[in-house]
């Protein structure tokens, strides 16, 4: 008995100390709902489920497997799919839309950890089952993560690179214990952004071959048919284990979702007119197509004098993020930092906003823009500076007084003294006009190409080729469809291509797949511009590190600094809103969240 009380104290301070069970937790501070509440505030927790609703996307799909390199982007929606809601798979915890960083239970019907975070224990919830009656169990966890670290696509490979032992804990617990690779957001990395698979229905050796057959999950719907490329829909589980946990409520609200497919948006709008779609989301900055023109005079047709359209604006409380022009520094001709920020001032911005998309857009000058993280009109204060270190003298005086924009033109497309701007920064990286070709010292001539995958993406490409024109620059235009430009994207086959890269009020372990050293050579990152620099690496580290928002915050704005200053992408614009038109039997909530209208949180009126 003696020796037995004696182990006690010990065990209450070593890793396994008896942490409390939580019913959610945050990145910084606790969440802001109770662990007695009901549903997320922005849903409607009494809508009546029924009905049907279509979905139109623009492009194809040849697999039911998003996490492996091969299905990368051609998977069918709403297998893994923040959009449309995670329809197969579930996460251990769901996400809520109205804090910056905050989960609460759903495989996970709890959560222990302690203060440093060297540890997180998840409880399963006793009710979770597979959606062939199997219950969710510890082991379909630790098979996940080992699975996806043999066999999957970045980033979930490196789920486990900070886990230094997984284990069972009793009979419905996982505990990861954290090594030195670990961060404070990793723990909630493997909470909210890893889907849980089926150890019974999975073969890990065939797992790879991305194909069509039938898969299992937990989600609130299965797949009732499809067709390749074309179609799927998607019927609920009547038999769904999670209907009643809080964090689902209010959502996932129709009998039957159809995932329509097309080649062009054009064709997917025809289709909206028609009502073989419901929903029909505008400005669609991720893919370049964001026309303001289009929402203001397209909406002329029958449906919409009746009264049976709603057009409805959606302002999330978002940082702005970056839609651009992205370099691939891999590429020789785009290491010089100097040659990409020449040409990243020959741009014209003015003339392109004016006459190809109605003059309605603000350029954007940061990745944080418009958010208390950004650099843009925040001078970097001492706690940042502190961070920065020698970097900061790197950095131009008026970056670091939160003042640098992109130069603004008078909009003729063709403004003298913003293109000798764009000319003398290019002679600072080797280049000069020579028999009005811009050329290095050994008489070639500086030539890349643009990847572009949709017309509004062709425009912008074009527009900026007219630009380069004028000063000697050969930039060519390859049109490629939407399996090449995955396929290439994921391989960085490409000079120059259109990306969106969005930012939150909670930038993490996300952003090393982004802008990490360690991801620039991983096929399937999100590492497009192939950036390596130990400076980003460090300011990294901070964001990830940091204990007190004011120490969160001074990272980020450092970090925000770091991506500004080395002109891996040339600016376009931020939206800023949402636009969304909608068949006015499709009814949401009154509440936009945080992050933006949440589709998942809808209903058919008609079922109601």
């Amino acid at each position: 008995m003696r020796s037995l009380l004696a182990f006690i104290p010990a065990l209450l301070f070593s890793g396994l100390a008896l942490a409390e069970p939580l019913h959610g937790i945050s990145m910084h501070g606790t969440p802001a709902l109770p662990a007695d509440y009901k549903s997320f505030p922005y849903v409607n927790p009494d809508v009546k489920k029924g009905g049907r609703v279509s979905y139109g996307v623009v492009g194809t799909f040849d697999s039911l497997n998003p996490f492996v390199l091969k299905g990368m982007r051609t998977t069918a929606r709403g297998v893994w799919d923040p959009e449309f809601g995670n329809l197969m798979y579930e996460p251990l915890m769901q996400r809520s839309g109205d804090e910056p960083f905050s989960l609460y239970g759903l495989l996970a019907e709890t959560a222990e950890w302690d203060d440093d975070r060297t540890f997180i224990q998840f409880n399963l919830n006793p009710k979770a089952k597979w959606q062939d009656g199997q219950p969710v169990t510890p082991e379909d966890v630790m098979f996940t993560f080992n699975l996806l670290k043999d066999k999957g696509r970045p980033p979930f490979n490196s789920r486990l690179n900070g886990v230094a032992k997984m284990e069972k804990i009793g009979e419905h617990s996982v505990r990861f214990t954290f090594n030195e690779n670990a961060n404070r957001e990793t723990p909630l990395i493997l909470a909210s952004s890893t889907p849980i698979l089926p150890k019974h229905a999975i073969d890990p050796d065939t797992f790879e071959q991305s194909g069509l057959g039938k898969v299992v999950g937990s989600g609130p719907y299965r797949i009732k048919s499809l067709r390749p490329g074309e179609r799927v829909i998607w019927e609920r589980n009547p038999d769904y284990w999670g209907k009643d946990v809080p964090s689902k409520v209010g959502f996932d609200n129709y009998d039957e979702i159809s995932v329509l497919y097309f080649l062009q948006v054009t064709t997917m709008f025809e289709a909206f007119k028609k009502g073989d779609i419901d929903i029909y989301p505008e400005g669609d900055a991720i893919n370049g197509s964001a026309d303001t023109s289009h929402w203001g005079q397209a909406y002329n047709f029958p449906a919409v004098h009746r009264g049976d359209i709603a057009r409805d604006i959606f302002e999330p409380r978002q940082p702005s993020g970056m839609f651009g022009l992205v370099f691939n520094t891999r590429k020789a001709i785009f290491a010089n930092e100097k040659v990409r920020e020449g040409l990243s001032y020959a741009l014209d911005f003015e003339w392109m906003n004016r006459n190809i998309m109605g003059g309605s857009f603000k350029r954007t000058q940061s990745y944080y823009q418009n958010s208390p993280l950004g650099a843009f009109g925040n001078a970097a204060d001492a706690r940042e500076l502190a961070l920065l270190g020698d970097a900061a003298k790197k950095l131009p005086p008026e970056l670091l007084a939160g003042t640098y924009a992109m130069p603004v033109t008078d909009g003729s497309g063709a403004d003298r003294t913003v293109l000798k701007l764009a000319v003398d920064t290019l002679k600072q990286g080797g280049y000069a006009i020579k028999n009005g070709k811009m050329s290095d010292s050994k008489g070639r001539q500086l030539a890349f190409e643009i990847m572009t995958q949709n017309p509004a993406q062709e425009r912008i490409a074009l527009a900026y080729q007219r630009s380069l024109r004028l000063i000697g620059v050969d930039m060519a235009i390859r049109s490629v469809d939407d399996g090449q430009y995955q396929a290439r994207s994921n391989s960085f086959e490409y000079d120059m291509i259109i990306r969106s890269l969005p930012s939150s009020l909670s930038p993490g372990a996300e952003q090393l797949n982004r802008w990490g050293s360690a991801s620039r050579d991983a096929n399937g990152s999100f590492n497009y511009a192939g950036v390596a620099d130990p400076d980003v690496d460090r300011m990294l580290d901070a964001l990830l590190q940091a204990r007190s928002t004011e120490d969160f915050q001074a990272a980020v704005r450092g970090y925000d600094r770091l991506l500004t200053a080395g002109h891996y992408i040339i600016p376009l614009y931020h939206i800023g809103a949402q636009w969304v038109a909608r068949w006015k039997y499709i009814a949401r909530p009154e509440m936009t969240p945080m992050v933006g209208n949440q589709k998942q949180t809808w209903w058919d009126a008609r079922a109601q």
